[in-house]
Protein backbone atom coordinates (compact mmCIF):
# COMPACT_ATOMS: atom_id res chain seq x y z
CA UNK A 1 0.00 0.00 0.00
CA UNK A 2 2.83 2.08 0.86
CA UNK A 3 4.15 1.58 -2.24
CA UNK A 4 1.40 2.04 -4.14
CA UNK A 5 0.53 5.65 -2.46
CA UNK A 6 3.92 7.06 -2.77
CA UNK A 7 3.91 5.86 -6.55
CA UNK A 8 0.64 7.89 -7.32
CA UNK A 9 1.87 10.82 -5.53
CA UNK A 10 4.77 10.96 -7.66
CA UNK A 11 2.62 11.02 -10.84
CA UNK A 12 0.53 13.63 -8.85
CA UNK A 13 3.68 15.98 -8.74
CA UNK A 14 4.57 14.83 -12.48
CA UNK A 15 1.49 15.94 -13.47
CA UNK A 16 1.05 19.27 -11.73
CA UNK A 17 4.44 19.56 -13.13
CA UNK A 18 3.75 19.69 -16.70
CA UNK A 19 0.73 21.45 -16.13
CA UNK A 20 2.34 24.50 -14.63
CA UNK A 21 5.56 24.57 -17.67
CA UNK A 22 2.51 24.23 -20.27
CA UNK A 23 0.72 27.18 -18.84
CA UNK A 24 3.88 28.99 -18.85
CA UNK A 25 4.69 28.04 -22.56
CA UNK A 26 1.26 29.14 -23.44
CA UNK A 27 1.83 32.46 -21.44
CA UNK A 28 5.13 33.27 -23.10
CA UNK A 29 3.17 32.44 -26.58
CA UNK A 30 0.60 34.20 -25.70
CA UNK A 31 2.48 37.22 -24.88
CA UNK A 32 4.77 37.05 -27.74
CA UNK A 33 2.01 37.43 -30.42
CA UNK A 34 0.31 39.89 -28.95
CA UNK A 35 3.35 41.90 -28.18
CA UNK A 36 3.60 45.64 -29.60
CA UNK A 37 6.29 46.31 -31.85
CA UNK A 38 9.39 48.63 -29.69
CA UNK A 39 9.12 52.14 -29.96
CA UNK A 40 12.69 53.37 -30.17
CA UNK A 41 14.14 57.04 -30.08
CA UNK A 42 17.46 56.92 -32.10
CA UNK A 43 18.23 56.21 -35.58
CA UNK A 44 20.07 53.02 -35.98
CA UNK A 45 23.63 53.92 -37.14
CA UNK A 46 24.80 53.70 -40.80
CA UNK A 47 28.32 53.63 -42.19
CA UNK A 48 28.41 55.62 -45.72
CA UNK A 49 28.46 53.27 -48.69
CA UNK A 50 31.77 52.93 -50.65
CA UNK A 51 32.56 54.10 -54.23
CA UNK A 52 29.01 55.10 -54.46
CA UNK A 53 27.89 56.57 -57.83
CA UNK A 54 25.03 59.01 -57.54
CA UNK A 55 24.46 59.72 -60.86
CA UNK A 56 23.93 56.06 -61.60
CA UNK A 57 21.20 56.01 -59.35
CA UNK A 58 18.97 58.15 -60.07
CA UNK A 59 15.75 57.64 -62.90
CA UNK A 60 12.94 55.29 -62.43
CA UNK A 61 12.53 52.52 -59.88
CA UNK A 62 9.56 50.46 -58.59
CA UNK A 63 9.21 50.01 -55.39
CA UNK A 64 8.62 45.88 -54.93
CA UNK A 65 9.12 46.06 -50.85
CA UNK A 66 8.07 48.25 -48.56
CA UNK A 67 8.46 48.75 -44.53
CA UNK A 68 7.26 51.46 -42.16
CA UNK A 69 7.64 51.35 -38.30
CA UNK A 70 4.17 53.27 -37.86
CA UNK A 71 2.33 50.34 -40.21
CA UNK A 72 0.75 47.06 -39.72
CA UNK A 73 -0.39 45.94 -42.86
CA UNK A 74 0.20 47.78 -46.37
CA UNK A 75 -1.90 50.45 -47.49
CA UNK A 76 -0.45 51.34 -51.02
CA UNK A 77 0.35 49.62 -54.33
CA UNK A 78 2.05 50.46 -57.52
CA UNK A 79 4.50 52.66 -56.21
CA UNK A 80 7.22 54.00 -58.24
CA UNK A 81 10.00 56.54 -57.75
CA UNK A 82 11.54 58.65 -60.61
CA UNK A 83 15.03 60.23 -58.81
CA UNK A 84 16.84 62.92 -60.40
CA UNK A 85 19.77 65.66 -59.12
CA UNK A 86 21.46 68.45 -59.59
CA UNK A 87 24.03 71.34 -58.22
CA UNK A 88 22.49 74.13 -56.80
CA UNK A 89 23.90 77.71 -58.24
CA UNK A 90 23.77 79.21 -54.18
CA UNK A 91 25.70 76.10 -53.07
CA UNK A 92 27.86 73.47 -54.03
CA UNK A 93 25.85 71.06 -52.00
CA UNK A 94 24.21 68.60 -55.01
CA UNK A 95 20.32 68.19 -54.49
CA UNK A 96 18.36 64.71 -55.29
CA UNK A 97 14.72 65.16 -56.13
CA UNK A 98 12.50 62.58 -55.87
CA UNK A 99 8.89 62.06 -58.05
CA UNK A 100 6.72 59.81 -57.07
CA UNK A 101 3.26 57.84 -57.18
CA UNK A 102 1.30 55.33 -55.69
CA UNK A 103 -2.60 53.94 -55.41
CA UNK A 104 -4.50 53.06 -52.26
CA UNK A 105 -4.92 49.18 -52.15
CA UNK A 106 -8.31 50.24 -51.19
CA UNK A 107 -9.33 52.32 -53.28
CA UNK A 108 -12.07 50.50 -55.93
CA UNK A 109 -11.22 53.76 -58.49
CA UNK A 110 -7.28 53.23 -58.36
CA UNK A 111 -6.73 56.74 -58.36
CA UNK A 112 -2.83 57.49 -58.78
CA UNK A 113 -1.24 60.17 -56.27
CA UNK A 114 1.59 62.08 -57.14
CA UNK A 115 3.89 64.22 -54.99
CA UNK A 116 7.53 65.57 -54.72
CA UNK A 117 10.59 65.83 -52.50
CA UNK A 118 13.78 67.27 -52.32
CA UNK A 119 17.56 65.87 -50.42
CA UNK A 120 20.02 67.92 -49.84
CA UNK A 121 23.15 65.61 -49.88
CA UNK A 122 25.57 67.37 -46.62
CA UNK A 123 28.75 65.94 -47.76
CA UNK A 124 29.90 65.56 -51.23
CA UNK A 125 31.96 62.91 -50.21
CA UNK A 126 29.66 60.88 -48.69
CA UNK A 127 26.82 61.00 -51.87
CA UNK A 128 24.89 57.94 -50.44
CA UNK A 129 23.55 60.14 -47.19
CA UNK A 130 20.73 62.84 -47.95
CA UNK A 131 19.48 65.55 -45.83
CA UNK A 132 14.89 66.26 -46.13
CA UNK A 133 14.39 69.57 -47.04
CA UNK A 134 10.34 70.09 -46.86
CA UNK A 135 8.42 71.12 -43.73
CA UNK A 136 5.84 69.57 -45.18
CA UNK A 137 6.88 65.57 -44.89
CA UNK A 138 7.59 66.12 -40.82
CA UNK A 139 10.07 63.34 -39.97
CA UNK A 140 11.96 62.18 -43.10
CA UNK A 141 15.16 63.75 -41.89
CA UNK A 142 17.84 61.66 -43.60
CA UNK A 143 17.87 59.04 -46.39
CA UNK A 144 20.22 56.56 -47.18
CA UNK A 145 21.50 54.36 -49.97
CA UNK A 146 22.51 51.10 -48.10
CA UNK A 147 23.15 49.25 -51.49
CA UNK A 148 22.61 49.68 -54.94
CA UNK A 149 24.35 47.76 -58.36
CA UNK A 150 22.56 50.79 -60.00
CA UNK A 151 21.00 49.11 -62.94
CA UNK A 152 18.55 45.66 -61.59
CA UNK A 153 18.34 47.16 -57.70
CA UNK A 154 18.93 49.37 -54.78
CA UNK A 155 18.13 49.53 -51.05
CA UNK A 156 16.80 52.78 -49.34
CA UNK A 157 16.44 53.56 -45.67
CA UNK A 158 14.80 56.53 -44.18
CA UNK A 159 14.90 57.60 -40.35
CA UNK A 160 13.54 60.53 -38.42
CA UNK A 161 14.34 61.81 -34.77
CA UNK A 162 12.22 64.12 -32.86
CA UNK A 163 12.99 64.41 -29.00
CA UNK A 164 9.72 63.52 -27.03
CA UNK A 165 8.56 60.85 -30.15
CA UNK A 166 9.29 57.73 -31.07
CA UNK A 167 11.74 57.34 -34.03
CA UNK A 168 10.00 56.89 -37.63
CA UNK A 169 11.67 54.48 -39.98
CA UNK A 170 11.00 52.97 -43.38
CA UNK A 171 12.92 51.19 -45.90
CA UNK A 172 12.23 50.70 -49.78
CA UNK A 173 13.58 47.58 -51.99
CA UNK A 174 13.92 49.00 -55.13
CA UNK A 175 13.65 47.82 -58.76
CA UNK A 176 14.42 48.57 -62.49
CA UNK A 177 11.53 46.49 -63.65
CA UNK A 178 8.14 45.16 -61.88
CA UNK A 179 10.15 42.10 -60.05
CA UNK A 180 12.84 41.30 -58.52
CA UNK A 181 14.09 37.63 -58.84
CA UNK A 182 13.31 35.98 -54.87
CA UNK A 183 16.49 35.44 -54.54
CA UNK A 184 17.64 38.84 -55.41
CA UNK A 185 14.76 40.12 -52.95
CA UNK A 186 16.19 37.47 -50.34
CA UNK A 187 19.41 38.79 -50.54
CA UNK A 188 18.10 42.66 -49.64
CA UNK A 189 16.09 41.83 -46.92
CA UNK A 190 19.05 39.63 -45.28
CA UNK A 191 20.80 43.31 -45.24
CA UNK A 192 17.88 44.91 -43.21
CA UNK A 193 17.71 43.12 -39.38
CA UNK A 194 21.20 44.85 -38.87
CA UNK A 195 19.61 48.28 -39.19
CA UNK A 196 16.39 47.15 -36.95
CA UNK A 197 14.11 46.33 -39.72
CA UNK A 198 11.15 43.89 -38.52
CA UNK A 199 10.85 41.78 -41.42
CA UNK A 200 8.05 40.60 -40.12
CA UNK A 201 6.35 43.87 -41.26
CA UNK A 202 8.25 44.16 -44.81
CA UNK A 203 5.26 43.89 -47.08
CA UNK A 204 5.55 43.05 -51.02
CA UNK A 205 4.32 46.02 -53.22
CA UNK A 206 1.88 45.07 -55.63
CA UNK A 207 2.95 46.19 -59.32
CA UNK A 208 -0.26 44.69 -61.16
CA UNK A 209 -3.31 46.64 -61.97
CA UNK A 210 -1.82 49.90 -61.76
CA UNK A 211 -2.36 52.52 -64.38
CA UNK A 212 -0.18 53.33 -67.95
CA UNK A 213 3.00 54.34 -67.56
CA UNK A 214 2.25 57.28 -69.49
CA UNK A 215 0.58 59.15 -66.52
CA UNK A 216 3.29 58.84 -64.21
CA UNK A 217 5.21 61.91 -66.00
CA UNK A 218 2.63 64.43 -64.47
CA UNK A 219 3.86 65.19 -61.37
CA UNK A 220 2.64 67.45 -58.92
CA UNK A 221 4.48 70.45 -58.65
CA UNK A 222 3.85 70.83 -54.94
CA UNK A 223 5.33 69.25 -52.26
CA UNK A 224 2.18 68.06 -50.98
CA UNK A 225 -0.26 65.70 -52.52
CA UNK A 226 -3.25 67.64 -53.00
CA UNK A 227 -5.99 65.31 -53.38
CA UNK A 228 -9.93 65.77 -52.18
CA UNK A 229 -10.77 61.97 -51.81
CA UNK A 230 -7.60 61.23 -49.83
CA UNK A 231 -6.80 64.63 -48.00
CA UNK A 232 -6.60 62.93 -44.58
CA UNK A 233 -4.56 60.10 -45.40
CA UNK A 234 -1.04 59.66 -44.85
CA UNK A 235 1.20 59.33 -48.24
CA UNK A 236 4.00 56.79 -47.63
CA UNK A 237 6.83 59.76 -47.31
CA UNK A 238 4.92 61.63 -45.04
CA UNK A 239 5.25 61.02 -40.82
CA UNK A 240 3.87 63.64 -38.39
CA UNK A 241 5.18 63.44 -35.08
CA UNK A 242 3.09 63.42 -31.83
Amino acid sequence: MISINLSFKFTQQNIIFVLLVSSCLIMTCVQSAFKPREEKTKCPAVKALRNFDLEKLMGSWYVVQYYASSEEDLSYKCMRLDFSMSTSPLSDNMHVYLNFSYIFSDDPDKERLLGNITWIIPDNSHPAHWIHMEDIYEGVYNTYVLDSDYSSWSLLLHCAEKTGSPRYLSSFIMSRMAKLPNNVVSFLREKLPRYEIDLEYMFNMSQHHCSSPQNELHYATSAHVNNKKHGSRRHPLKHVHH
